[in-house]
């Protein structure tokens, strides 16, 4: 009996330590969150230093530290067109010190032409908000002397094995958005990868490629000095740096509409306090005036919409690039 006494004491005593331990781990979670953040956050950045995605991303990341008063750094992980960042991201601690600035096509046409398995891009992430979105023009060279898009179709149609366009890369944004045109016109085109769109260019503007598609931002300095034309935006409303030049809608192509987008996403399963806090601290430097001449400096808009809104533009993008992808049958060695 005393046996039994003793073992019902212990294991009384077991059961009243674990649920100390439980209550005592429950409340140093609550408390990380509420202090949240005590420490630098991380902001990854799927491409290599100076280019568009980083350049923008640290400007974000000054001053959404000066919001939350503690250091964000920003990391690069370049690779895979961006999707080594975002996978980094989404087998992170879901702690919120781990961020991702985020480009588009790292969701919504990578995974798809890569047939990658590393994440799932609609389910694997906290998404936070957008942030910037920015449009493409066409650029044309004095290969042909197509002054509009259509008469640029008219001429594919006509010359079914003279027209090209350059791009970035295979799969890239600018490759996609050349291609969807072809897809909405119906006519033959040649895509001619590059390894980055100033060697694109400068065959464009020699007359070695037809036309290729580029961020306003980059492409307005080529219009403005003449050495091509532009034929049409991407955007669905003209772009107030080239408000002369027609949107692909006016131009005739119908529901035309390309824009991308970088936005701000963490790990799953983030604790909602910690994203009510970060959230609020994004609006708050979505409305600070310096940041949005910052970014406007860049050539980019200001994205005004939330995390909702994030989610369902990621669920048309990914099925719209699906179809065309699969439609051009645009995967790497076919």
């Amino acid at each position: 009996m005393k046996n039994q006494s003793f073992k019902t004491t212990i294991i009384q005593a077991l059961r009243i330590v674990c649920g100390l331990t439980l209550t005592f781990g429950a409340t140093t979670s609550a408390l990380a969150q509420t202090n949240w953040p005590d420490r630098p956050i991380k902001l990854i950045v799927g491409y290599s230093p100076g280019g568009p995605v980083d350049t923008t991303g640290r400007i974000f990341a000054r001053f959404l530290g000066d919001e939350l008063k503690q250091t964000v750094v920003v990391e690069n992980k370049a690779g895979a067109s961006g999707m080594i960042g975002a996978d980094s991201t989404a087998k992170a601690t879901p702690d919120g010190y781990t961020l991702n600035f985020v480009a588009s096509p790292s969701l919504t046409i990578s995974p798809i032409v890569q047939r990658s398995k590393l994440f799932n891009p609609r389910t694997d992430f906290t998404l936070i908000s957008p942030i910037v979105n920015y449009a493409n023009v066409l650029l044309i060279g004095p290969q042909i002397p197509a002054k509009t898009v259509g008469e640029l179709v008219d001429y594919a149609r006509k010359n079914p094995e003279k027209v090209s366009f350059g791009s970035a890369g295979f799969g890239g944004s600018n490759h996609l958005s050349a291609e969807l045109l072809k897809q909405s016109t119906k006519t033959q085109m040649l895509h001619v990868p590059y390894k980055g769109n100033a060697p694109a260019m400068v065959d464009v503007i020699g007359g070695k490629v037809t036309f290729m598609f580029d961020i306003t931002s980059t492409g307005k300095a080529f219009i403005d000095s003449g050495k091509a034309r532009g034929l049409a935006v991407t955007s669905k409303e003209r772009n107030p740096s080239l408000p002369n030049i027609p949107t692909m809608i006016e131009a005739g192509i119908a529901d035309y509409e390309v824009l991308g987008w970088f936005a701000v996403i963490g790990p799953k399963n983030m604790p909602q306090p910690i994203v009510a806090k970060l959230t609020a601290a994004v609006e708050a430097v979505k409305k600070n005036p310096e940041f949005i001449k910052a970014i406007e400096a860049g050539g980019y808009s200001l994205d005004k919409e939330d995390a909702k809104a994030l989610s369902t533009r990621i669920d048309k993008e990914y099925k719209m690039w699906e179809d065309v992808i699969t439609k051009g049958n645009i995967y790497p060695n076919q």
